[in-house]
């Protein structure tokens, strides 16, 4: 499967939507609080302007002339210094002439006016934007009429550099930045370490049923969460179920084997007491018989074995039994056997399945062996995972390419003259396949023949 579309583990799925979910939360919270300050930064800076504002209209609401004359004196140098930015104007409004009288800062210059816009007040009645001043800078500004009766109506304006509320939302995104990355690490670092604590015991769980898998253990043990035991115990009833119809598929296996086999004794015991064509037809049947239900009763049995829980057989002492068997009885010919199998090698199944695998090579292996039997794992080649290859080889005469196919067919001999069924094969490949493995036939470096038996391991 592409790596695109593999499936996430839990943990994975677990960790990923929570950081998610915290960075959408943080980019979220950085924007409000962004936008909150802004505002409230903005806010801070036109309560600035507005006390000049206040001051303005204090000087235009004098009732003497003279003290007019003195309008603009706010206490701020930055209003008489040429194109510094803060800036005031006033403008009557209701002359011949439009009377604009505007700070020294402004050098001749006006500032446009926010009654022309269409902006309404503000429920103290100042008009607030942004505007391009004389220098091409963003300026923050308001604006405000007011009307002094006989001496006219009048706008009020001040302006000052926006760039002071933009410098003031800079430093404060900066530490916010910093602060929600800070964060954002600490939210993850907590996220990871959840995950792995929320999930231990899943883990636990999901080793104590692979300890069962592998024979290391016949039961899930241990104590699991009040959510994960009944899970726990399901298991546990589960393999005990499958083991009682294990022992249950081996009880009745057993029985059919001697439900059928006594009457075929009978039967071939009585042909061999009989003379004639009759009695030799039916011991010749019997024989038939006698084989075809041995190889049905084994493919049966394999197959209620198959799906068992836990076997687990070491592969060494089985092999040190079966050629010492087969060394004894060769035919009454010298053939040497051994194996260079590790003590560790262990075969994910029943002992009587694997000694019958290999009893089955080995019996074939010693037959047409002239001096040595040879057994080995198979380092050579690229096994998937979890299968290991058996290597049965002699130095007999071995086979043609063209027969190799045919020799493992059911019933298929070729060679009629030898002893058996000429199921031996067939049998190894029904229960090498029940167990998910296979059998190949090749030239052995020996000379002869190599049976090549794939496993599953452990």
């Amino acid at each position: 499967m592409p790596a695109s579309r593999r499936r996430f583990s839990l943990g994975a799925r677990l960790f990923v939507s929570a950081v998610i979910c915290c960075a959408l939360v943080l980019i979220l919270a950085g924007f409000g609080l962004t936008t909150f300050y802004r505002r409230s930064a903005e806010r801070g800076f036109d309560e600035r302007l507005s006390v000049y504002i206040k001051e303005l209209v204090a000087d235009l609401a004098a009732p003497p002339e003279a003290e007019r004359q003195a309008i603009g004196d706010l206490g701020e140098p930055r209003f008489d210094l040429p194109l510094s930015g803060w800036y005031w104007q006033i403008i009557r409004l209701d002359g011949e002439r439009p009377n604009v009288r505007t700070s020294r800062s402004l050098v001749g210059g006006q500032l446009p006016k926010l009654l022309d816009q269409p902006l309404r007040p503000n429920a103290r009645g100042l008009r607030e934007s942004y505007i391009s001043g004389p220098d091409d800078r963003e300026l923050r500004i308001l604006e405000r009429e007011i009307d002094v009766g006989e001496d006219g109506r009048f706008t009020v304006g001040v302006a000052a550099p926006a760039d002071e509320i933009d410098g003031d939302i800079r430093d404060f995104r900066f530490a916010l930045t910093l602060t929600f990355l800070l964060l954002g690490l600490a939210l993850v670092a907590s996220t990871l370490i959840q995950v792995r604590f929320g999930l231990r015991p899943l883990v636990r769980l999901g080793s104590a049923v692979g300890k069962v898998r592998t024979g290391e253990s016949a039961r899930i043990g241990g104590e699991y969460p009040p959510d994960l035991a009944p899970l726990a115990g399901e298991l546990n009833q589960l393999i005990d179920a499958n083991r009682e119809i294990l022992e249950r598929a081996r009880t009745q296996v057993g029985n059919l084997a001697h439900a059928l086999k006594t009457p075929l004794s009978v039967m071939q015991n009585e042909a061999e007491a009989a003379q004639g064509p009759l009695s030799q037809t039916v011991r010749h049947q019997t024989a038939i018989m006698r084989d075809q239900v041995q190889y049905y009763l084994d493919r049966a049995r394999a197959a209620a074995l198959s799906g068992a829980l836990g076997g687990v057989t070491e592969i060494a002492p089985s092999l040190d039994a079966l050629i010492r068997t087969f060394q004894k009885i060769a035919h009454g010919r010298a053939v040497r056997g051994g194996h260079d199998v590790a003590p560790d090698a262990r075969f994910r199944g029943e002992r009587q399945d694997l000694e019958e695998m290999l009893g089955n090579l080995l019996d074939n292996a010693f037959k047409w062996a002239r001096s040595q039997v040879r057994v080995s794992l198979d380092a050579g080649r690229d096994l998937p995972e979890g299968r290991l290859a058996l290597l049965i080889d002699d130095d007999g005469p071995g086979l043609p390419d063209e027969a190799m196919a045919d020799v493992i067919k059911r019933g298929r001999r070729l060679d009629e003259t030898t002893p058996g069924s000429g199921l031996g094969l067939s049998i190894v490949v029904d229960l090498a396949k029940l167990y998910g493995g296979g059998l190949t036939l090749e030239h052995s470096p020996l000379g002869g023949l190599r049976a090549r038996l794939i496993l599953p391991a452990v």
